[in-house]
């Protein structure tokens, strides 16, 4: 009977080693498996204007070029700048109402009336006999008379003082730098975007790496145990186990393979290259060490470059403008129009004509209309104060959550490199060891196990140390000139 205990006992033991390698490696294809890529319907910044088409030869991409390419061709800049581009020229409408109006206008051609349609009958007409020779009509007069003018004008028109004009001009002023500092922080969305799918890419090929020379080790151990069984020295679950190990491996590395090849389609889509043109990218995984700083210097630099910030500064300029104009429309509104022109009548020689007119508008009674444009405005006003006092709050709070996350993402890396060299150092012994018959494999495939972990834990820190970097750049607003230090490139 213990014979046979023992006996199960191994047979479980075995079927044990055969289902969890086959586990790890499901669990590692269902969270590689297929999910919904970022789509440019969604997000602007997903997408691009295509430059580079498939086809010719692979292009060799280092974070500056991608980062650059995606300056020039990301698709949520591109809407960025034409806002700008908008805007610009909304304010030189409102400039408009400043500037003189002048017209020139002429023409000439032949006009034929009716004069019965217009009120000039036959009775009429022979009412005006008396003032004629011989006290009636000459012979030949007609109802229908025909004749050729020529005509010649230039106009002029301007607002000499409007206060609801000047308070728009000044409002167009805060909107145009409102749209500028929106695609300066839409620079910046370009530059973290392209920059942490490039190191989330990079940390894909390091996982691709790290399964294909786990794969490597994990044939040769599978040699050794397969000609370990066929000496004697070895059992055949040594030999079984070592096979599970190998293709579980493959399994992974065909999952992380394909996660690489997805997220070069992503880094390549927001930056204007085909996803089917070949990309090779040339940078390793940065690291550097930040040098501390504090809150308070964090933040006094995000105050005078964020660019958000700076954003919602002038919407409450505009917003005051807008106020301004609404209560400046009680003042009187004074222009000045005129005209000068000549006409010619069948050849019979010119005559000028001109007018010179000045208005004084003075509204008497709007005052319901006047005071429910204002409150609305003030209340808009309102708001956006209410928005900017939170924004400050909210830097606040970004730049102590980035040096946070930066001081806690650069102890990860420090951990994770030593548990690497210790794996490492761990499957070296445990080598050792079963060459020389001392253990079964085993605690080989623990000790391989252990440092594929680690091995994946490091790839994982150092690009959630980059990505904290490149927030705390972000949160300070300095990430598109700065970006470079905060990485150590």
């Amino acid at each position: 009977m213990a014979v046979k205990s023992k006996g199960k006992s191994a047979l479980r033991r075995a079927a044990a080693w055969l289902v969890v390698p086959a586990l790890a490696a499901a669990s590692v294809a269902c969270a590689q498996a297929p999910y919904a890529n970022p789509s440019s319907a969604a997000n602007p910044f997903y997408g691009s204007v295509t430059v580079q088409m498939a086809g010719g030869e692979p292009i060799r991409l280092s974070l500056e070029q991608a980062v650059q390419m995606g300056l020039d061709n990301n698709l949520g800049l591109k809407e960025a700048e034409n806002a700008e581009k908008a805007l610009k020229g909304e304010k030189k409408q409102a400039l408009q109402e400043f500037l003189p109006t002048i017209t020139l206008s002429g023409g000439t051609g032949i006009y034929q009336h009716n004069l019965a349609a217009q009120g000039f009958g036959p009775g009429v007409l022979a009412s005006f006999g008396s003032l004629f020779p011989g006290g009636q009509l000459p012979p030949g007069v007609s109802l229908i008379t025909r004749d050729d003018l020529t005509q010649g004008m230039l106009s002029f028109q301007q607002t000499l003082f409007s206060g609801p004009v000047i308070a728009g001009w000044k409002a167009a002023g805060a909107a145009e730098r409102v749209a500028y500092f929106a695609k300066m922080s839409a620079r910046g969305e370009v530059v973290q975007q392209v920059a942490s799918a490039y190191l989330h890419t990079i940390a894909a090929a390091s996982e691709v790496d790290n399964a294909t020379a786990q794969l490597a080790a994990d044939k040769l151990a599978l040699e050794h145990a397969h000609l370990a069984h066929l000496a004697g020295t070895a059992s055949n679950l040594d030999e079984l186990r070592a096979r599970v190990q190998m293709q579980a491996q493959q399994q992974a590395l065909l999952a992380v393979q394909n996660a690489h090849e997805k997220d070069l389609i992503l880094l390549k889509r927001e930056i204007g290259i085909d996803p089917g043109r070949d990309v090779v990218l040339t940078d390793p995984a940065p690291y550097n060490d930040l040098a501390e700083q504090t809150p308070a210097e964090v933040r006094a630099v995000a105050y005078r470059s964020r660019q958000d910030y700076q954003n919602l500064q002038n919407q409450v300029t505009e917003l005051r403008q807008v106020h301004s104009a609404y209560r400046s429309r009680r003042f009187p509104t004074l222009s000045f129009r005129g005209f000068w022109g000549t006409d010619t009548v069948n050849g019979a020689g010119t005559h000028g004509n001109f007018a010179a007119v000045g208005t004084l508008s003075v509204p008497i009674f709007r005052e319901a209309r006047l005071r429910g444009d204002a409150d609305a405005s003030q209340a808009e006003l309102d708001a956006a104060l209410a928005q900017l006092l939170d924004l400050r709050n909210h830097i606040d709070e970004q730049v102590r959550d980035a040096l946070l996350d930066v001081a806690a993402s650069q102890k990860m890396v420090a951990v994770a490199r030593s548990n690497v060299d210790l794996a490492k150092q761990a499957l070296t012994d445990e080598t050792d060891r079963v060459h020389a018959g001392v253990d079964d494999n085993l605690r080989l495939v623990d000790a391989q196990a252990s440092l594929a972990s680690a091995e994946s834990n490091l790839v994982e820190s150092l690009y959630q140390c980059n990505l904290s970097k490149l927030a705390l750049a972000r949160a300070a607003g300095v990430l598109e000139t700065q970006y470079r230090d905060y990485l150590g490139r």
